[in-house]
């Protein structure tokens, strides 16, 4: 890889939903054996309908006024038939992680989620994300988050002011135990230039917790998607990076990649 920690390139809204599912599929595989024999983890996937108006990224205000009624006794123009077209409403599937105990009839232990940019943005996408986290917060389960996207409102259940008490920070992995009153948040924040933490991942009561190592997670996504032939480094990172930190992005691209033509 070309960064110490997360790549800002992968965030680009054509490119992570490919990042996404991959990642929860390593995720799973770097899980599996720290699991065995007593834990099995299965992906699971949330289903919600989005809307033709709906935007991912919204960056344009609309403000709508009334047309002002024409003067009494002058003409009244007839608008032109239109010609009318309705686009259809796409059903959106996102996956998570599940962490099932086999000895206690496949009770999900602990629940892991993996935010996208529909997580975010006010939209069925939120509303299904918000919905799963208060349920796996009223349940017995551990709820373990992790946000890679720079941009986009909070949407993790620890409130934000708290977890901008830990420091300023690009990415975000938290975790809620079950224990207590759910209101003790474990984080692990992190900048672009941090590697990506190590974290403890809880099991059951009286088992020891997991350590998942997300940098390790990332590079294998990274290596087996070809993103590093695919994503264009040679052009201004999208969501836009600090000039600060485009300068720095930019200095490391020259000394560790070639475009793909370059290496024919």
């Amino acid at each position: 890889m070309i960064f110490p920690g997360m790549d800002p390139y992968l965030e680009a809204p054509l490119v992570w939903p490919d990042v996404h599912s991959r990642l929860i599929v390593y995720l799973a595989e770097h899980l599996r054996p720290m699991l065995r024999p007593r834990y099995v983890v299965s992906v699971q996937t949330r289903v919600f309908i989005e809307g033709p108006n709906q935007e991912r990224f919204p960056d344009v205000g609309i403000r709508r006024t009334l047309a002002a009624r024409p003067a009494t006794g002058a003409p009244v123009l007839e608008a032109d038939d239109p010609f009318e077209v309705q686009a259809p409403e796409l059903e959106i599937e996102e996956t998570l992680l599940h962490i099932l105990d086999l000895q206690t009839n496949q009770r999900v232990v602990t629940v892991l989620e993996v935010v996208s940019p529909t997580n975010k943005y006010q939209g069925p996408g939120r509303d299904a994300y918000l919905a799963k986290q208060s349920e796996v917060r009223q349940s017995d389960s551990h709820l373990v988050e992790i946000d890679l996207l720079r941009t986009g409102p909070h949407v993790l259940a620890v409130p934000e002011r708290l977890a901008r008490t830990a420091g300023p920070y690009d990415y975000l992995v938290s975790v809620n135990r079950a224990e207590g009153k759910r209101t003790g948040y474990q984080l692990y924040p992190r900048t672009l230039a941090q590697p990506l933490p190590r974290f403890r991942c809880p099991l059951a009561t009286g088992d020891d917790d997991v350590v998942v190592n997300l940098q390790a997670v990332l590079e294998r996504t990274y290596e087996f998607g070809g993103y590093q032939d695919l994503l264009r480094y040679d052009q201004p990172c999208i969501p836009p990076l600090s000039a600060e930190n485009q300068a720095w992005s930019n200095r490391l691209i020259q000394e560790k990649w070639k475009p793909p033509e370059a290496m024919e």
